[in-house]
């Protein structure tokens, strides 16, 4: 029996290492370059900013050919009554001697059809057809700026996780470490307490910090758990994802904040997108006001079935048409001042918008340039705190040194790596968003290339 249980325990922690070895094997190691790449292949939101571009190209190109001649082909069956009447002037009198009355009358009820094509040629629009073609052209625009704002934001959101994993699995192997350390800690307290040189109060000082590092690492191990879903969701990798591209950051000062200001004053989508509004807007504008002119058109009718017809109905007719407006429901001198009113919104909107992305990019520099600075302040903390670590443990060892001290020493340890991994994260996250608001996201790989790796 004793036999059959070892065997079965043998098999399922097989079948449990083969497992969790397959997962291992299936999930992704990707550099962040491949992330970038895989997440504007796969992601949902933008195929559908690529499929509204593709609608909005579409509806420039019918706009387009709005001045050629629209042809019209119209077939109709009737049945109808015509009853005419003839006046027999001179001859009535002769007429009513054979009992013809004055007029004569005729009537006919048949069926007949009406096979007609009609071409018709604006000629003058009053404005309206180059209004409705600079219109279309400013919703293209508009979505093309959406469709990259659409971009930016996934790459931003994507570096948020793929480097924020990165950050939590330093923290997972750090609260780790400070597990173990605080374990042998705890053993050494034992046997010291067991030998009669420390209280059974300093062996539980030891044992409650141990069980308070326990704590901290299962809730890193979620925080993590967390993470690597996010990831995984937005690079559509249900088998996860390890990054290879470490946490990083660069060592010498960034460019110049006005170097970004006018970066994203140029390139900034948010921007192309407000320029494109107030396109539309002034198009709006255009198109009023042509309503307030005549049209002139081309129109050309030819009937195809010229015996079986109305008498009414001409065989062919060309000509040229005259349209305008006397009066209408509509108050136009009111359409156009809301045109002109909508002008001068979209104008404030775009002077607030530069406003604000001056602002966020002179918030961003600051941020990565603090946190760069931040991280070099983290190479001595990790020094010292090695080496008060190893002074403490062996002052403890040899009674020199409380359990409170190795302790405090371990835990200042643990914190000023995990400082050193946030302020390095800090930095990622801040360089990001001042690309990101600067209209430059896509050039991250680049900073990667010239950062420096943070260590554990």
């Amino acid at each position: 029996m004793t036999l059959r249980c070892s065997m079965l325990v043998a098999a399922l922690a097989t079948a449990v290492c083969q497992g969790a070895q397959a997962q291992t094997i299936d999930r992704l190691d990707l550099d962040y370059r491949s992330a970038q790449a895989r997440l504007l292949e796969r992601s949902d939101a933008i195929q559908g900013a690529d499929a509204d571009v593709r609608s909005k190209e579409a509806q420039k190109g019918s706009m387009s050919t709005l001045r050629r001649p629209t042809v019209e082909f119209e077939g109709q069956m009737i049945r109808y009554q015509k009853t005419l009447y003839l006046p027999l002037g001179p001859l009535a009198d002769v007429a009513q001697d054979y009992a013809i009355y004055d007029p004569l009358r005729f009537e006919i009820e048949r069926t007949s059809t009406r096979p007609i094509v009609t071409a018709t040629l604006p000629l003058y629009s009053g404005g309206q057809i180059p209004a409705a073609q600079a219109g279309a052209a400013a919703q293209l625009g508009q979505s093309r700026a959406e469709r990259q704002i659409v971009i930016d934001n996934g790459l931003l959101q994507m570096t948020q996780f793929y480097f924020g994993q990165q950050l939590l699995e330093r923290v997972r192997d750090v609260r780790r470490d400070a597990l173990a350390g605080l374990d042998r800690h705890v053993a050494d307290a034992l046997k010291l307490e067991q030998e009669g040189f420390i209280s059974r109060a300093q062996r539980l000082q030891a044992q409650v910090a141990r069980d308070d590092a326990a704590r901290e690492l299962e809730k890193a191990q979620a925080d993590l758990a967390s993470a690597q879903v996010a990831l995984a969701g937005a690079l559509r990798a249900p088998s996860g994802v390890d990054p290879v591209s470490p946490i990083f950051v660069i060592r010498q000062p960034l460019r110049s904040l006005d170097t970004y200001v006018d970066t994203a004053l140029r390139a900034h989508p948010q921007l192309d997108r407000l320029g494109a509004l107030e396109d539309q807007a002034e198009a709006g504008v255009a198109l009023q006001r042509a309503k307030l002119r005549p049209t002139i058109y081309g129109f050309a009718q030819y009937n195809f079935d010229r015996r079986d017809t109305l008498l009414t109905d001409p065989d062919w007719s060309v000509g040229v048409g005259l349209r305008y407006t006397l009066f209408s429901g509509v108050g136009r001198s009111q359409a156009v001042q809301a045109a002109r009113e909508t002008v001068t919104q979209a104008n404030a909107g775009l002077r607030e918008a530069r406003t604000q992305i001056e602002i966020g990019v002179t918030r961003s520099w600051n941020d990565a340039e603090a946190a760069r600075r931040r991280f070099e302040l983290t190479d001595t903390a990790i020094t010292a705190a090695q080496e008060n670590l190893r002074v403490q443990t062996l002052g403890y060892q040899e009674q020199q040194t409380t359990s409170l001290d190795v302790i405090d020493a371990q835990l200042g340890l643990a914190r000023s790596r995990i400082q050193r991994a946030q302020a390095g994260y800090d930095f990622v996250v801040a360089l990001a968003q001042l690309l990101h608001v600067s209209g430059q996201i896509a050039t991250l790989p680049d900073y990667i290339d010239q950062g420096e790796r943070v260590t554990p």
